[in-house]
């Protein structure tokens, strides 16, 4: 049971960590560009657009700076999730973060949409790596062998 546990967080942890960041690189228009197949965004101001169709409560310039705060978010917890560095600070975080974009593609972007795109799915998986008792293969992992 151990082992499995051992696996399941490791691969629950790549999951999240890289699907923080591709998205993150699909909307600096890293890996390609816009109308590409498998591209999304393909870069910032198309990922403003989105942005602020999910948030039409904020104008286009809150909407942007909305994006720059969640992109950050985004890519520091794929970067501690996938180093398994501070693990659950960064699983919680990560559960807030996809919990506030699923209610906000629920209310905006139709019921469909957080469901299809897994958010819920991914926000439900956060928090449960959150509670785990420990994560093998990780920073953390080395941090607590040497105390």
């Amino acid at each position: 049971m151990e082992k499995t546990l051992n696996t399941a967080q490791i691969y629950l942890r790549l999951a999240l960590g890289i699907s923080f960041i591709l998205p993150v690189l699909d909307r600096l228009g890293f890996i390609g560009a816009p109308g590409t197949e498998g591209i999304a965004w393909g870069n910032w101001d198309n990922f403003v657009n989105y942005t602020n169709s999910l948030t039409p409560y904020l104008n286009k310039p809150l909407a942007n700076f909305s994006g720059i705060i969640a992109s950050i978010f985004e890519f520091v917890f794929g970067l501690m999730l996938i180093a398994g560095y501070k693990t659950r600070v960064a699983a919680y975080g990560s559960f807030a973060l996809l919990l506030v974009f699923a209610f906000s593609m629920l209310l905006f972007a139709g019921y469909r949409s957080p469901f299809s795109y897994s958010v819920f799915t991914g926000s439900a998986g956060a928090l449960l790596l959150s509670v785990l008792p420990d994560y093998r293969w990780s920073i953390d992992a080395i941090k607590n062998d040497r105390t």
